[in-house]
């Protein structure tokens, strides 16, 4: 597999302070990867270390083939990055905006009202471009300034939680956004601490705490690896019955446990860690049903990435 951005025991330390601590990551070139943690974790220091913003105090990283200490120009010239706090210039319209920063790209003066009505388009944002950028809402200033990273065609966008701070709707606005540009062939590394933007978009994942990587790879892996056991929830009367399906299903392969959980809403609940496929799920539902069991609910619980991320950022790793 190719790796567009590339670290192998990446640290950064302010006198005592280790803020980030051995991170080897691995980035597939033309993936959506949400790099994720709690506040403090490390990632705006390690984001910084790949736009060539800090210089690592060891290890190396390579954006695009190129070295961030010893290529930096190189990087730049291959990365596109919005940091957490953006920034705009509030007394200029809106295409003076992305033409000032095309122009510092070096940007033919020729061939930028044409790039800048395509971003406009891009980031739905034609019908403001004579507006003043401070009349904007904050979310409409974040598509700006993700146009503005644009603006040298990048082959790789780094973007520093580029929903913060969104209301609802301009966060799936954004979203859209990034699912869109990855379409176009650009490699998104995001970083986030909103694990249901994550969720929603994301090929490939990097969890760090503390420092330190604790998991990362594409989305499927890491759910098998952090969540190996589908939970089947059934819901019968009463105990009695959830007691006989406990028995019936502790002879099926694939079953590594049942228990019976505590009632809800008056009835009683039985859950079913069971390894196998989706035919394997449909044997026990029919192997129930042939024994003439009253079964009021039988569903598969879904496990989300606030589950995987909170198991394996309390070391419980399977």
């Amino acid at each position: 597999m190719d790796y567009i951005i590339e670290t192998k025991d990446l640290m950064k330390r302010y006198g005592k302070f280790q803020a980030v601590n051995g991170v080897s990551l691995e980035v597939p070139a033309g993936s959506i990867y949400g790099f994720v943690g709690p506040n403090g974790a490390g990632k705006t220091t390690t984001m910084r270390m790949l736009t060539t913003l800090t210089r690592p105090s060891s290890g190396e990283a390579r954006v695009a083939g190129h070295s961030v200490t010893e290529e930096p120009r190189a990087v730049r010239r291959a990365i596109g990055y919005m940091p957490d706090e953006f920034g705009v210039y509030d007394d200029m319209r809106v295409w003076e905006y992305l033409d000032f920063f095309a122009a510092c790209y070096d940007i033919p003066e020729a061939n930028r009202k044409k790039l800048i009505d395509d971003l406009l388009e891009l980031v739905d944002l034609a019908h403001r471009r004579d507006d003043m950028v401070d009349k904007l809402s904050r979310g409409m200033k974040q598509r700006l300034s993700l146009a503005r990273t644009l603006a040298h065609d990048p082959a790789v966008l780094i973007l520093d939680e580029p929903a913060s701070g969104l209301d609802p709707r301009a966060r799936v606005e954004i979203r859209e956004l990034l699912v869109e540009l990855a379409r176009m062939g650009k490699t998104i590394f995001f970083s986030s601490h909103i694990l249901a933007d994550v969720s929603e978009i994301c090929t490939h994942i990097g969890i760090i705490e503390g420092g330190k990587m604790v998991a990362q790879g594409s989305m499927e892996a890491m759910r098998a690896q952090l969540m190996p056991h589908r939970e089947i929830m059934v819901t019968v009367r009463d105990n009695e019955t959830a007691e006989k399906i406990k028995t019936l299903v502790s002879g099926i392969n694939g079953v590594v446990n049942s228990e019976i959980l505590e009632p809800k809403g008056g009835r009683s609940r039985i859950r079913i860690d069971f390894t196998g496929d989706d035919d394997g799920v449909s044997a026990i539902n029919q192997k129930i049903a042939s024994e003439g069991i009253a079964v009021m609910g039988f569903s598969e619980e879904t496990k989300d990435l606030e589950a995987m991320f909170m198991r394996v950022t309390k070391g419980i790793v399977t």
